[in-house]
């Protein structure tokens, strides 16, 4: 796997300012996600969780410029817009880069708190010695901000690294709500 990277401005592609996208294998069920703990609820989350749901996955570093700017105000508008009973929005912080400033609970908790994401948010964990975590290497992410798309029956449908079009995730999260279960 190639080493991961954070969008500086947002766009995976500085050249087209377009996101990577990456169709997937629609019959192809989502990895479930490795997290050391969760914030933002009261138990540990896992996919069989949100059958029936579309779920948002919005994978982020703290000190991700393109996630603090794009992809964590987007995974939030996505949550206040779709109804909880049709969407779930998951945060997963993946940290792959500045382990020892942005890998702690309590900076994440203070992060959290003061840009006013309410969405579960798991700690992607990371053995020791490993620089890339489970949940990232099993979604093989290419870096920072990353969305995932799964639809009603647990099957990764879309990735996209870099910044994504509000119309473009909107439109196709209509699409996987309107899918038959």
């Amino acid at each position: 796997m190639r080493m991961p990277w954070t969008c500086p401005n947002g766009y995976s592609d500085s050249r087209t300012l377009q996101p990577v996208v990456r169709n997937l294998n629609m019959f192809e069920a989502a990895p479930d996600w490795t997290v050391r703990e969760w914030l933002n609820t009261d138990r540990p989350l896992s996919l069989q969780d949100f059958q029936g749901k579309v779920i948002v996955i919005e994978a982020f570093q703290m000190l991700c410029p393109g996630c603090v700017s794009h992809g964590l105000p987007l995974a939030q508008k996505i949550r206040d817009t779709f109804g909880a009973d049709q969407v779930a929005v998951i945060g997963i912080h993946t940290v792959f880069e500045h382990h020892d400033v942005q890998g702690g609970k309590p900076a994440l908790e203070a992060f959290l708190h003061e840009y006013r994401y309410r969405f579960p948010v798991g700690i992607d964990l990371r053995n020791e010695g490993e620089r890339i975590p489970a949940t990232m290497g099993h979604y093989e992410m290419q870096g920072t901000p990353t969305f995932v798309l799964i639809d009603k029956k647990g099957r990764r449908r879309r990735q996209y690294f870099g910044m994504v079009s509000e119309l473009v995730i909107g439109s196709e999260i209509g699409q996987l709500i309107a899918e038959p279960l």
